[in-house]
């Protein structure tokens, strides 16, 4: 069987919505043809889609390893976003020192996926959590730029901007 049978009924199952089969069938391609960097890439999208983030980031690096595409290299970056908020929010409701830790990831986050709004939602909350009112409001403007309709952002930047006011004027 070559690589392009799994991948057709990969595609069958896609349609069909049975994500997890289709998984099944990627793996299938990809063990036909290891350095097909079109299968890795392929089984990357359907992990994303079925929340294997792991198993995502590791065929989206090996798709990128075999074929330096730009496409490629985007995917994996919105893949390594999407695990640092994950990290991030493992650190939020911890100690001060945590905090700083989910600042440092959710900044990772925005740097390699910059049209992401949770990120900079989540950053707001990190630095509010903190005590530090301005990058807090910065974040919050810059998710307001991306989504003018986040009606939570909207109702935390009126809060953080008063708190950011007070701290000025303490």
């Amino acid at each position: 069987m070559n690589g392009n049978d799994p991948v057709q009924m990969a595609y069958e199952a896609i349609l069909a919505g049975d994500f997890e089969k289709a998984i099944g069938w990627f793996q299938e391609a990809v063990r036909s043809q290891p350095d097909n960097a079109s299968y890795h890439y392929k089984l990357s999208v359907t992990c994303a889609r079925s929340n294997r983030l792991a198993q995502a980031i590791a065929h989206a690096r090996k798709a990128l390893e075999l074929e330096n595409k730009p496409q490629y290299r985007y995917h994996l970056q919105i893949l390594q976003a999407k695990e640092r908020r994950e990290q991030a929010r493992r650190h939020f409701g911890q100690k001060p020192e945590q905090l700083h830790m989910a600042v440092a990831l959710l900044q990772e986050a925005v740097d390699l996926d910059p049209l992401e709004a949770e990120s900079f939602f989540l950053l707001a909350a990190a630095y509010a959590g903190l005590g530090e009112y301005a990058p807090a409001v910065r974040a919050l403007k810059e998710l307001l730029r991306l989504d003018p309709r986040h009606e939570d952002g909207k109702k935390l930047l009126d809060e953080y901007c008063r708190k950011w006011q007070l701290t000025l004027h303490s």
